[in-house]
């Protein structure tokens, strides 16, 4: 299987972490305009994804059987295209489990073929903004920020008090500067809509600037 990945250097090493057997072949990119023209692959996956029309457009005329993207917010019901979705927000993807979703029974085979030759295991979740990960550590992330801003502590302490007692391998702070604030205020913006317990703290809105 020859397989496409657009990905900076740091989400590649995530993607291929648990190594990758002689059953692929892997071609990497960082810039789509970096593809050499008239290249055919069985599959795309793209942990750069950007929900616009030409990125969108760029992708189909690839006319790969199979396009994986690392769209952690918006869902395929709004993409309104025929890809399987990923969480690869950074960190999420040195798991030896990767969370997707696809609207397409008969891609789900494929990708776990696909994602086991990366030594990974796929888990199916419904398609919804934030997966099922990402929304539990946006809002753990969110409350850390809200707890600051109450001054209970320090962002060092809560920091360290998450480690100790969740065994996470980083404290909600260290979590939001490695997946970047932006995205995770994104993502609780639009959870918040539906669900008030989302919505995020004046604090980290705040250092989003």
């Amino acid at each position: 299987m020859r397989v496409l990945v657009i990905a900076d250097k740091p989400l590649l090493e995530e993607l291929t972490s648990g190594g990758n057997n002689d059953s692929i072949q892997v071609e990497w990119i960082s810039d789509i305009n970096d593809l050499s023209s008239g290249a055919s692959f069985d599959a795309c996956i793209d942990l750069l994804f950007k929900n616009t029309r030409a990125r969108i457009e760029w992708l189909n005329n690839l006319q790969a059987p199979m396009i994986i993207i690392n769209s952690v917010i918006d869902t395929l019901d709004e993409i309104g295209q025929d890809y399987i979705r990923i969480n690869g927000w950074p960190t999420f993807l040195q798991r030896n489990k990767v969370e997707a979703t696809t609207l397409q029974e008969e891609q789900k085979s494929t990708a776990e073929r696909l994602f086991e030759s990366f030594g990974k295991k796929v888990i199916w979740t419904p398609d919804i903004p934030g997966f099922l990960a990402a929304r539990v550590i946006a809002t753990i992330i969110n409350e850390a920020y809200i707890t600051l801003d109450e001054g209970v502590s320090t962002a060092d302490e809560i920091d360290t008090a998450m480690k100790l007692g969740t065994n996470y391998p980083y404290g909600p702070f260290e979590w939001s500067k490695k997946i970047g604030l932006e995205p995770v205020y994104l993502l609780l913006t639009k959870l918040s809509k539906s669900l008030e317990r989302y919505r995020p703290s004046a604090l980290l809105e705040k250092n989003l600037n």
